[in-house]
């Protein structure tokens, strides 16, 4: 199977290239600004407004699926119609799609968790752009893969993590939202996670995403104490006083999927902790999270 992963050099993309690597695959990937920092993967320059681009880099790949992780933000054309003319192109080539969306698709009222079936109800730019992109991926590609995602947290390289530690060190002005609640992920999960679906036909939403739902005041705390800083210099405020856009406790249900994968998605106080726990291990006391 040859796999295309669009958006290669980013957090997610990386991530995806490595995992492949490791298992003895050559991935292709892409990249916008510069290739990713892995010399296992066949990296190629895309624009996914360029659609002669998009068409040359996937007639020279020829993948049999293609794993769309790229971050346009709020940019409507890459976010958008980037995500629309990928699937349009892939689709025919009759080449599979798994769509990575974003619970920033729904709007957080009601203080509902978000299953696989609920509609789209975006509130921002960005969550607007997600949820036309993944629509139509679904009425083009009917076979693919629209993967709903949370707050991606890697191993100290994810933009929260990194945030955590300017707000501790207090090279940055800020706060962290008491708020604001998601249900995060560990980058090495939903990659495989993602791997996962894309080596297999499961076509339809899926939601990856961790079992805790956190405030980001709370992640930023546990973050803080895994990375041996002072929790208490995080300053925390409360999102509903600002005028910031966008739903404030977007709670992603990942239960039907989790059913469905081999690949169990930790929650973050399992994640966060695991140093710790391993810590215990090494001297004799305490039981280590399991991983599958």
């Amino acid at each position: 199977m040859t796999v295309l992963i669009v958006g290669g050099s980013g957090l997610l993309g990386s991530e995806l290239v490595r995992r492949a690597v490791s298992t003895g695959r050559r991935p292709a990937a892409t990249f916008h600004s510069r290739p990713g920092g892995h010399g296992g993967a066949d990296w190629h320059h895309l624009d996914l407004r360029d659609p002669l681009r998009l068409e040359t880099v996937l007639d020279a790949v020829a993948p049999t699926a293609v794993i769309n992780a790229s971050s346009g933000g709020a940019d409507w054309a890459v976010t958008a119609e980037g995500g629309i003319r990928l699937a349009r192109a892939s689709a025919e080539r009759g080449i599979r799609v798994v769509h990575v969306s974003s619970d920033a698709v729904f709007s957080g009222r009601g203080r509902v968790r978000y299953d696989e079936s609920r509609l789209p109800d975006p509130l921002t730019p960005y969550g607007a752009a997600k949820a036309a992109a993944e629509t139509a991926v679904r009425l083009l590609c009917p076979g693919a893969a629209v993967a709903r995602t949370s707050l991606i947290i890697g191993n100290r390289r994810s933009p929260h993590e990194r945030l955590v530690h300017e707000l501790a060190y207090g090279t940055r002005q800020g706060t962290l939202f008491t708020d604001d609640v998601r249900c995060p992920v560990h980058v090495e999960d939903l990659a495989a996670a993602l791997w996962e679906i894309a080596g297999s036909d499961a076509a339809g939403v899926f939601h990856l995403a961790g079992p805790d739902a956190l405030s980001r005041h709370e992640l930023g705390r546990l973050i803080a104490r895994r990375d041996g800083l002072d929790p208490n210099r995080l300053p925390s405020a409360l999102r509903a006083d600002t005028e910031l856009p966008g739903g404030l406790d977007v709670r992603l249900d990942s239960r039907a999927t989790q059913r469905k994968l081999g690949t169990r998605l930790r929650g973050a106080r399992e994640f966060l902790n695991e140093n710790e726990n391993e810590n215990e291990n090494e001297n004799g006391s305490g039981n280590g999270p399991g991983r599958t």
